[in-house]
């Protein structure tokens, strides 16, 4: 058998907005009241829409309460022993030591080949067997696609197939020489 939960009467809502108000915590709220936990506490002051509070800074107040005069005398005290410095700057480092693996020179890109005026064709006269490779502008007019012979289950041409169908081990080696891992 479970027992019941204690519910949120008028009583104890009352309870828990003057302890509040009183600048208990939640655990000590949570205390007073019995039979409900520190968590209740906090959502049932949040649902209530109660102020929050800041925690002071230093040791625990005395019997409940702090005096403005010992906050006032503790605050002096931490900023009269606190005294700014400022962190070594890191050494600079004038030169990178070489890798420890082999660098391969990295492959130029293709060079585009020129293609005949006539082989650029427009979306219109595009073919199932033509590449699609888009060339120029689309909101200009002269936009245009490639319009070579396509490799068979492909877009593009060769040429173009190269440029965007780049082998996975040559991405990896690109990102190793260019320093990502």
């Amino acid at each position: 058998m479970t027992e019941a939960v204690p519910s949120w009467t008028d009583e104890r809502v009352e309870l828990l907005r003057r302890l509040w108000d009183d600048g208990l915590s939640a655990s000590q709220i949570a205390l007073q009241i019995g039979g409900i936990s520190r968590n209740a506490v906090i959502g049932k002051v949040h649902r209530l829409g109660l102020a929050g509070r800041v925690k002071p800074i230093g040791p625990a107040p005395v019997n409940g309460r702090r005096r403005d005069e010992d906050a006032a005398v503790e605050i002096e005290a931490v900023l009269a022993a606190e005294e700014p410095t400022l962190p070594e700057p890191p050494a600079i480092v004038t030169h990178r030591p070489a890798p420890n693996f082999p660098l391969e020179p990295v492959p130029a890109p293709p060079q585009p080949v020129a293609l005949a005026v006539s082989e650029r064709v427009t979306i219109m006269d595009l073919r199932d067997s033509m590449c699609r490779w888009p060339m120029g502008d689309p909101t200009s007019p002269d936009f245009r696609f490639c319009g070579g012979r396509a490799i068979t289950g492909l877009p593009y041409c060769t040429q173009h197939a190269q440029v965007a169908y780049q082998p996975a081990a040559e991405r990896k080696r690109d990102r190793r020489v260019a320093g990502f891992r």
